[in-house]
């Protein structure tokens, strides 16, 4: 089951960087990080190449920030599984509840206003500073945005019923590190990225009723309590999933 966790996490993360609430900020993170403005990063031409080293070590550093957030939280969600292991049963209906209304809200079914908000952490260091570009994640990360939140959700309910905190720390380290991942890609190949983004904006929402499908699919998967069944079943059909993780 932990190698399909796993696979499962790094699907999430991927998905929850291209959500529509999340993607369409990347230039103005890339932009801020590099100390340029946005017509500097749309223009033709190359970035400088001092601006582009400052970006791509800032982008690393800021999903390290955002990445370490995600790893405590696992820790945090497995020591609460652990706590309340008596009362697995009622909590997974619970939370099969909660994930099924968060697939609804992904597919715009429902709407729910409390997704729409996001917390602010302000940071005082510069952000094109190593030190600041980390604190910059860790802001985010404690503030992540309404289209993470969810699909992160699931993840760390995921990782409450893991055996120990170190492999609930390693199942958000995937997610963490598929979706930043993307940013760091993006800080790297800054001007073409932005093009493909103007060319594929359009796109963005299906990622979104993608999620939501998942999120119901796994929300049926834990109120049935089939996962486990499902998991060792793709195992033996696919035994290449054995290897991941």
């Amino acid at each position: 089951m932990f190698e399909i966790s796993y696979a499962a996490a790094a699907m999430a993360g991927i998905l929850s960087f291209f959500t529509p609430c999340v993607l369409p900020m990347v230039p103005f993170y890339l932009s801020y990080m590099a100390g340029i403005s946005m017509s500097e990063l749309r223009e033709d031409g190359e970035i400088a190449v001092g601006a582009q080293r400052r970006l791509v070590i800032s982008a690393i550093m800021f999903a390290l920030g955002v990445t370490s957030v995600f790893m405590l939280l696992g820790m945090g969600a497995t020591a609460l599984g652990q706590a309340f292991a008596q009362y697995k049963q009622p909590l997974s209906y619970v939370a099969a509840a909660m994930l099924f209304v968060f697939g609804l809200h992904f597919l715009g079914l429902v709407r729910i206003p409390l997704l729409y908000r996001e917390a602010k952490i302000e940071s005082k260091a510069a952000p094109s500073t190593i030190v600041g570009a980390y604190l910059m994640g860790l802001a985010f990360g404690f503030g992540w945005t309404p289209c993470v939140g969810p699909a992160l959700a699931s993840i760390l309910m995921v990782a409450s019923g893991m055996g120990n905190i170190y492999e609930g720390a390693a199942l958000l380290f995937v997610y963490g590190l598929f979706m930043t991942m993307p940013f760091i890609i993006a800080a790297m190949f800054a001007k073409p990225f932005l093009g493909w983004m103007a060319r594929h904006r359009s796109k963005m929402a299906y990622v979104e009723k993608i999620m939501g499908a998942m999120l119901i699919i796994f929300a049926i998967l834990i109120a049935t309590n089939t996962i486990n069944v499902i998991a060792a079943a793709m195992i033996r059909w696919f035994p290449s999933f054995s290897s991941i993780g």
